[in-house]
C-alpha cells in the first residue's frame, strides 16, 4: 500500500521566491497543455501526445522570449504537471464511461494564479534528497528546513510541495508500506464492535462506550465570524484584504486540523483494539442537504470511515460497511421485534415485544454489528467478512489538506 506522509516546511524568504515560481510554470505547462488538446478537439483532430506536448510546451518553449523565464525551474516539475493534465483527461473519460466509481468528474480547467492552494511534484529524477542536518534539498529552489515530527520508514519515491490556503508549506512524501512489518504493529484480538455515528454523540459503540463529538467547527464560530466580518470590510485587491484573508483561512485550517488529528486518534484506536468494526454507509451528501448540514459537516463521518477503510486494509483487519436502509434505529437488539420509526428526539425506547428498555444510539450500535454478521453465533465463533481494498488517496498529518494519513 501507497501512503504519504507529511511535513511541515519553513522556507525562507528567497525559497518561498523560488518556489512561487515553481508554481507558476508548473501552471502555466499545465494551461497550455489543456488548451492544446482543447484546440485539437474543436479542430476534430486528434490529441496531441504527451511526447509531443512535452517538446512543444516545455524543451521549444524555453527557447521562446515569451516562455524563457521555464528555464528558471526544475525541467521534472514542467513534466509532472503535463502527466496530471494527463491523468485529469484520463479520470474525465473515465467518469464518462461509466468506469470510474463515485461522482461524475468534469473535463480538466485552466489552473488560476488566484488559486489557494498550490503544489509541485518532484520525483527521483529530479534529484532531490535530505541534508545531513535534516533540511530538504530541492532542485533550483534550495535547502529548505523541515519539522520532522518521525521518521521515514523507507526510502521515499517523490516529494509533493504544497502551500495551502492559510499560507503554509508541506512536504508530501510517498512511501511503499511494508505489509509484514504493518502486520506486526497492532496487538492481536478476537474482539468486534459496531459503531454508531451520530449529532449528539459522534460514535456509541455497541459495547456501551459513548465518544462524544467535540464539535470544533461550532466552538470556533465566533472566532470565524469575528474573522469573515473583518474580511469583508477590507477593500478588494488591497494588502489589508489579503492579511485578512489569511487570518480566515488560518482560522479553518485550525478547526480542520483539530477535526482530522481527532478522526485518526479515534480511528487508529478502534482498529488496535479490534480485529472486526462494522458501520454504517451514511448517506453524507444527503444529509447535508437539511437544516442539519453544518453539524453533519462539522462532525465528519465521511472522512472518518475513509480512515477505518484504509487503515482496516494496512493492518489486516475487516471492515464491514451495512446498506444505510437498514433500520438499526427500529429494530429490538434482544428480540428483533421491528418497532417502527421513531422521531429523532426520542432518545430511549420500550420493545413492545419483549419490554426491553433501549438507549436508541447503543441499541443502533447492536444492530449494526449484528448486520454487519460480527455477532457471535450459537457456537460461540466469529463470523469473518473478507478484507476491505486499500485506499490510495492523498494523504497527510499535522495539518496537511488531505485526506488520507499514515498513523
Amino acid at each position: 500500500m501507497q501512503l504519504r506522509y507529511a511535513f511541515r516546511l519553513y522556507p525562507d524568504s528567497g525559497q518561498r521566491i523560488a518556489l512561487a515560481k515553481a508554481f507558476g510554470c508548473a501552471r502555466v505547462v499545465f494551461n497550455d497543455a489543456v488548451r492544446a488538446r482543447e484546440d485539437a478537439r474543436k479542430a476534430g483532430e486528434a490529441f496531441p501526445t504527451a511526447g509531443h506536448l512535452s517538446k512543444q510546451l516545455i524543451t521549444q518553449a524555453k527557447q521562446t522570449a515569451e516562455r524563457c523565464w521555464l528555464g528558471e525551474v526544475s525541467t521534472v516539475v514542467l513534466q509532472q504537471s503535463l502527466r496530471d493534465m494527463e491523468a485529469a483527461y484520463r479520470n474525465f473519460f473515465a467518469s464518462l464511461k461509466g468506469e470510474r466509481q463515485g461522482a461524475k468528474t468534469g473535463a480538466p480547467r485552466f489552473k488560476s494564479r488566484k488559486d489557494t492552494r498550490q503544489s509541485i511534484r518532484f520525483t527521483a529524477n529530479a534529484r532531490w534528497s535530505v541534508t545531513e542536518s535534516g533540511r530538504l534539498n530541492l532542485p533550483k529552489v534550495g535547502a529548505v528546513k523541515v519539522k520532522w515530527s518521525r521518521t521515514l520508514p523507507q526510502q521515499p519515491s517523490s516529494v509533493t510541495v504544497i502551500k495551502d490556503a492559510a499560507g503554509r508549506y508541506f512536504a508530501s512524501f510517498v512511501i511503499d508500506t511494508d505489509p509484514a512489518a504493518d502486520a506486526t504493529r497492532m496487538p492481536d484480538t478476537d474482539h468486534t464492535i459496531g459503531i454508531d455515528l451520530g449529532l449528539t454523540h459522534f460514535a456509541v459503540l455497541s459495547d456501551g462506550t459513548k465518544i462524544d463529538s467535540p464539535r470544533f467547527l461550532r466552538r470556533a464560530e465566533k472566532k470565524l465570524k469575528k474573522a469573515q466580518r473583518e474580511l469583508s470590510r477590507k477593500q478588494k485587491g488591497s494588502n489589508n484584504r489579503e492579511k485578512a484573508r489569511l487570518k480566515v483561512a488560518r482560522a479553518h485550517a485550525q478547526v480542520a486540523d483539530a477535526r482530522r488529528e481527532f478522526h485518526h486518534q479515534l480511528s487508529t484506536q478502534l482498529i488496535r483494539d479490534n480485529q472486526a468494526i462494522g458501520v454504517e454507509d451514511l448517506a453524507v451528501k444527503g444529509l447535508a442537504r437539511t437544516r442539519l448540514a453544518k453539524s453533519v459537516h462539522d462532525a465528519g463521518w465521511a472522512h472518518f470511515v475513509h480512515l477505518l477503510e484504509y487503515k482496516a486494509a494496512r493492518y489486516g483487519r475487516t471492515l464491514v460497511k451495512i446498506g444505510r436502509f437498514t433500520p438499526t434505529s427500529q429494530v429490538c437488539s434482544e428480540c428483533g421485534a421491528k418497532d417502527g420509526p421513531k422521531p429523532l428526539h426520542i432518545r430511549t425506547w420500550t420493545c413492545t415485544a419483549c419490554g426491553a428498555v433501549h438507549d436508541r444510539d447503543h441499541n443502533a450500535a447492536k444492530n449494526v454489528r449484528t448486520a454487519a454478521g460480527l455477532a457471535v453465533t450459537a457456537c460461540g465463533a466469529q463470523v469473518r467478512p473478507g478484507l476491505v481494498l486499500a485506499q490510495r488517496d492523498e494523504a497527510g498529518s499535522h495539518g496537511f489538506p488531505s485526506e488520507d494519513c499514515a498513523v
